[in-house]
């Protein structure tokens, strides 16, 4: 899964695609480097970040979707929003699957928007919200909690007749450089809940920060934790560098 931020202010400036062309173009890139899915997003999520309305995410994301749609009709367009409105406008403009960071807790008619979209959902944990999630998050049990919430939220995802739900542990949501480890450790746990498993770490503080250096320069450590990931079960891998990802799919894929 290739990360597209139609957004001014993500994390990593090189996701960073405001233009139209330029997402098209990191979109043929991506696909040409054997990305499946393509994720985009239209707000930064990052630790501390302010929201932006609904209607703004809309206005970011739709025009982005319909000119990759209409370039890549084969390939899969994932909306990362925890907005209903803004899900349902992704659907409509080509967008085939919702990736919600709130797991349908921010927005109370995403999980019955999903359910009449009939679209595969992706459920994250988080703690708190992105503004407040790294003031002081606390686990009794990193992944027991975290597996605690998958059991609850997918149940309430089959009530709503939601049919393809995929779990996203949420590395660096709420979660301390530790609890992120420990994660990583146990990812085989959540084998438990047989749903595919997406993993997310590109780039994040989780790497850099222990490294002493900043997000540009963490590919090399990406690459070891996605590596890691998949040898813990992992089954999609979201990523800012798709070559470099595909490469590690392969190679531990020969083990198998």
């Amino acid at each position: 899964m290739g990360i597209i931020n139609a957004t001014p202010n993500s994390f990593f400036a090189d996701s960073r695609k405001t233009k139209i062309s330029e997402a098209v173009l990191l979109a043929e890139k991506m696909i040409f480097e054997g990305a499946t899915i393509i994720d985009i997003g239209g707000q930064s999520t990052k630790p501390g970040s302010e929201p932006i309305a609904a209607n703004e995410e809309i206005d970011r994301v739709v025009p982005v979707i319909e000119a990759i749609a209409k370039a890549f009709p084969d390939v899969y367009i994932s909306i990362d929003t925890y907005y209903a409105a803004v899900a349902k406008a992704a659907v409509n403009a080509g967008a085939c699957m919702v990736n919600d960071i709130s797991g349908g807790v921010f927005d109370e008619d995403m999980i019955p928007t999903v359910a009449s979209l009939n679209v595969p959902y992706i459920c994250m944990h988080i703690q708190g919200t992105p503004k407040t999630m790294q003031d002081n998050p606390i686990y009794q049990n990193t992944t027991n909690d975290i597996l605690d919430y998958f059991i609850e939220r997918i149940d309430v995802y089959k009530k709503a007749g939601i049919k393809d739900v995929i779990i996203d542990p949420g590395f660096g949501f709420g979660k301390t450089i530790e609890h992120n480890y420990q994660l990583l450790k146990s990812l085989n746990a959540f084998k438990i809940l047989d749903k595919p498993l997406l993993v997310g770490v590109s780039r994040k503080g989780m790497i850099y920060k222990p490294l002493g250096i900043n997000a540009a320069e963490a590919l090399n450590g990406t690459t070891v934790v996605n590596t890691i990931a998949l040898q813990q079960g992992a089954n999609i891998l979201r990523v800012h560098d798709v070559k470099e990802a595909k490469q590690a799919i392969e190679l531990i894929g020969l083990m198998h």
